[in-house]
């Protein structure tokens, strides 16, 4: 159960770190979920547009300087970037937008990925939709099934518009270890984004060690969700008996130990919870507050 002291608790108590040369709060906030109430990418209905735009300008009052997003995350009425841009224009000095290009998706929802010629169109598209002249950190979302190809024309494509002027920071999403090493070669990464989360795999869990070693900042995307994933945590499977025991110790969802649990895998760790709800927002910033004891991370795994 929730403590009534969350809705006070501010997105710093997660403390910091640098997205390059931007320092962002630990705990940010994930825009996929804004655009529709079930599970993310599917057919069902859209989100309530002000429902969404109190969440994100609630987001800013509790401290979030970090926000995830991409123009591949639509409904049939909205669109997340848009959704930003009507919310929080003109943007605060501090606030750090990130988004992700590679994947697209036409109007009925087909998935496309991008050739490194057609970045630029996509990058360009954020950049209409955000009312922007510049991204703050462009991640490349590496396909499933491309994990083990080189990525060095794609990278060479956006550093090409970093140094343009039109990106400031590049990341790398669903990435391996030898993408990310071979994309360095080309280009500064400041941050790489994968999922990960409570039962993540030993391979998982050296990338996340070897990003901190090398001053790069990891951005797990669903760690609530888990097996879940676009569906939510409703979508998973029941949740684990450890989890439930420490949520008990603390007084808090299961979801905030998942949160604090991923906060605590290094400083470097960045979470970026989405919800359209404003009350589950509250609870994911209050979540950076948790602070977990040596036998709770040992109960809930490595």
């Amino acid at each position: 159960m929730m403590t009534s002291s969350s809705e006070t608790i501010d997105a710093s108590a997660a403390g910091t770190w640098t997205l390059g040369d931007l320092t962002v709060n630990r705990i940010g906030f994930g825009a996929m979920r804004l655009t529709q109430p079930g599970p993310a990418f599917s057919k069902g209905p859209s989100g309530d547009r002000g429902r969404s735009m109190t969440v994100l300008r609630r987001a800013i009052e509790l401290g979030v300087n970090h926000i995830d997003t991409a123009a591949f995350y639509f409904s049939p009425l909205r669109s997340a970037n848009e959704l930003i841009n009507s919310a929080l224009a003109p943007y605060a000095d501090d606030l750090v937008i990130t988004t992700k290009v590679g994947p697209g998706r036409d109007p009925s929802g087909v998935w496309t990925w991008a050739t490194p010629a057609q970045l630029r169109g996509q990058v360009e598209e954020n950049l209409r939709q955000l009312g922007r002249d510049h991204l703050d950190v462009v991640n490349l979302r590496i396909a499933r099934s491309h994990r083990a190809e080189s990525v060095a024309d794609h990278i060479g494509a956006l550093a090409e518009l970093r140094e343009a002027g039109l990106i400031r920071h590049l990341g790398i999403s669903n990435t391996t270890a030898d993408q990310l090493a071979e994309a360095r070669s080309i280009a500064p990464v400041v941050c790489v984004q994968n999922r990960y989360g409570i039962g993540s795999t030993p391979e998982d869990q050296a990338l996340l060690r070897s990003c901190g070693e090398q001053g790069i900042a990891f951005v797990p995307f669903y760690a609530i969700a888990g097996a879940g994933g676009e569906a939510g945590t409703g979508g998973g499977e029941g949740e684990g008996d450890e989890v439930l025991a420490v949520a008990r110790n603390h007084g808090v969802t299961p979801a905030q130990v998942r949160l604090a649990w991923t906060l605590h895998q290094g400083p470097h760790v960045l979470a970026i919870p989405g919800t359209g709800n404003p009350d589950h927002l509250a609870e994911n910033i209050a979540a950076g507050a948790v602070r977990l004891t040596p036998d709770e991370l040992a109960l809930l795994g490595p």
